[in-house]
């Protein structure tokens, strides 16, 4: 996929809806070679997805070895809007808590003093700092169920009109 083709996929208004959310499925491969999927925080910086996460977290060894990620970022309602990223994750370990970690986690339902409490927590937790995965993608495709659709329902589509057509 060319970089053009990325950020017109991107730069749909579902896509940049989706990008705004704060929880994405990032999928790897893990060290004994099974797929892992796990849901994490992330942010969106118009050029890449950053994620954060513990320093001892055991997907860091997978990613070194095996960068290559996909992430899934959808919604709960019907019909579905899908935003499916492909990518190369780079580790990025860093002192303190990443902004980026402070910024996904912004809209959860916190009263004021809730957020000061959790985070010192989160201040006290990753005193020694965290990791950030940044994905750049290098692949991209939106699925709303109205304008786009998965490829082989597309297909059954096409098959289906040829159909009726003969």
């Amino acid at each position: 996929m060319q970089p053009n083709e990325i950020t017109e996929v991107l730069n749909r208004p579902i896509s940049q809806e989706l990008l705004a959310r704060n929880l994405t499925r990032l999928a790897y491969v893990a060290k004994d070679g099974t797929p892992r999927n796990v849901p994490i925080g992330f942010v969106w910086n118009s050029a890449q997805i950053v994620m954060c996460t513990t320093k001892n977290a055991p997907k860091l060894q997978a990613l070194s070895e095996n960068p290559m990620v996909a992430l899934t970022i959808d919604t709960e309602v019907h019909p579905p809007k899908i935003l499916l990223i492909r990518g190369r994750a780079e580790l990025d370990f860093v002192d303190g808590i990443p902004d980026e970690y402070l910024q996904a986690t912004s809209t959860y339902e916190m009263t004021p003093e809730q957020r000061v409490e959790w985070e010192e927590e989160v201040r006290s937790l990753y005193h020694d700092g965290m990791v950030r995965i940044v994905v750049s993608p290098t692949w991209a495709k939106l699925i709303d169920f109205e304008t786009t659709l998965p490829s082989a329902v597309e297909e059954l589509v096409r098959q289906r009109d040829e159909r009726q057509r003969a």
